[in-house]
């Protein structure tokens, strides 16, 4: 039963890894720390999530969500305002862009811990 309760959680939240580059969310995240982010479930603001740079397809971007616009659009910002490209830069980026939300560091085990809301 736990079997099968687990591969409904996986085919859920269909639950990818991410390496932290850059210091644009420190402190919250580190670089070089390893997290988990899901792709199910919406996200709300204060939640660090992962998304498609809207000028460069294919590259992703670790940022905290910081609001969401009445027609969906969302405004994303890095912690660290003196190193990150985001919303301020590139201005609100469109739902669809949003690719999952951080939930936990694994690595380094030392500093493994859960990711929420600020």
């Amino acid at each position: 039963m736990a079997l099968v309760a687990a591969g409904v959680a996986l085919a859920r939240w269909r639950p990818f890894r991410i390496e932290v580059v850059g210091g644009s969310m420190r402190p919250a995240l580190e670089p070089g720390e390893w997290a988990i982010a899901v792709r199910a479930g919406a996200a709300a603001p204060g939640v660090v999530v992962v998304l498609e740079h809207p000028e460069r397809p294919g590259f992703e971007l670790v940022k905290r969500l910081i609001d969401v616009a009445p027609g969906g659009e969302l405004w994303v910002e890095g912690d660290a305002e003196d190193a990150s490209t985001d919303s301020r830069t590139f201005g609100a980026v469109a739902p669809g862009q949003l690719v999952g939300r951080v939930v936990l560091v694994y690595h380094p085990w030392r500093r493994a811990r859960l990711v929420g809301r600020r």
